[in-house]
């Protein structure tokens, strides 16, 4: 069943051209809805809906955890045609977002690409990390989702073992996409040792070459002894059957919504695993675009991206005092902010 409290769902479609999109929108009360566009494909429409609504209160929270004047939504694109039509399916999509008139501002999210987004500015200038733009120079979005990754990884080394260095500690990552193949490379640097998966074998050939990673099959990783486990692929990794597999004393990575459920945060804690909730670890992205949209430089969205540090440390100490989960604290924090 979808939540009811979100503020809205648009079902867009233009029969002619095949384009067929959603945008939801979870909440605007700090700011207009900011998210990214997603392309997948989805086993049904419900289930499409039910993704868009998750990820768009994903982006509400992650805002607001993170200091930004925005609230959240998303946009899921159903449709999946040829170059030509793709150009057009975007244009398209740019045109129902120009009638919400800066409700919604959109950006690069799984499967789309900034040339995506150049499209979309073609016919709105509700959009983020177009070619030029700040996120968009070097991928620095996704540079520093994985940079706010690793700082929330050495907070969580920090809790758990009293030295926030992964100098020769094991950290098993699930998913080589643009993020999680740029954590591996700053966890490397700072002298982990690496077991990685994906379902794409010449990503995973890749890492074993470039960082000395140990390879492991997909279905395996979650079993994979280690003291940290990234997940960097898709959402809900972390359910029933997962969590009785789970082999480490840390689940921190850059995927959105890991927990199945609400009640698998409290789960973890009972397993004495410290788990880094998901919004609160991966907000570099949003943090790099609520940087560009106020002007700001790379350097600024680095400093913003540092307090990814703090935040997480906040949520550990808040958790421990109440006794609660990290997941329940973090969303009383959040709850909270938005209140005010």
């Amino acid at each position: 069943m979808w939540q009811q409290n979100y503020e809205g769902v648009f079902f867009l479609q233009d029969r002619a051209s095949g384009f067929k999109a959603i945008i939801a929108i979870d909440n605007t009360r700090l700011g207009p809805a900011l998210g990214g566009c997603r392309m997948w494909q989805y086993d049904s429409d419900e289930a499409a809906v039910t993704d868009a609504l998750r990820l768009a209160k994903g982006m509400t929270y992650k805002s607001a955890i993170s200091g930004l004047t925005y609230g959240g939504g998303k946009a899921v694109i159903l449709s999946h045609p040829g170059q030509g039509a793709r150009e057009q399916l975007f244009r398209t999509l740019g045109r129902y977002i120009d009638k919400l008139q800066g409700h919604y501002i959109t950006g690069m999210d799984l499967g789309t690409t900034v040339a995506d987004m150049d499209r979309i500015r073609e016919t709105t200038s509700y959009v983020t990390d177009v070619s030029g733009s700040l996120g968009a120079v070097n991928d620095l979005t996704a540079t520093m989702t994985a940079y706010g990754v690793f700082l929330g990884i050495r907070a969580s080394m920090k809790r758990v073992f009293g030295m926030e260095s992964t100098l020769g500690r094991t950290i098993a990552v699930q998913g080589l996409g643009k993020v999680g193949y740029r954590l591996c490379r700053y966890l490397r640097e700072d002298g982990a040792y690496l077991v990685v998966t994906d379902i794409d074998p010449e990503r995973v050939k890749q890492a074993a070459t470039d960082f000395g990673a140990t390879p492991c099959k997909p279905e395996a990783i979650l079993s994979v002894p280690c003291d940290v486990f990234a997940p960097c692929a898709l959402g809900g990794i972390l359910n029933d059957a997962a969590l009785k597999r789970l082999d480490c004393r840390i689940v921190a990575g850059a995927a959105n919504n890991q927990l199945a459920e609400a009640r698998h945060g409290e789960k973890l804690r009972e397993l004495g695993i410290l788990y880094a909730p998901d919004y609160v670890i991966n907000a570099g992205g949003i943090i790099v675009t609520g940087s560009e949209l106020g002007g700001g430089d790379a350097a600024e969205a680095k400093r913003n991206v540092e307090k990814i540090y703090g935040t997480l440390t906040n949520v550990y100490e808040t958790a421990a005092a109440t006794g609660t989960s990290t997941s329940a604290a973090a969303d009383r924090m959040t709850e909270d902010i938005l209140r005010k």
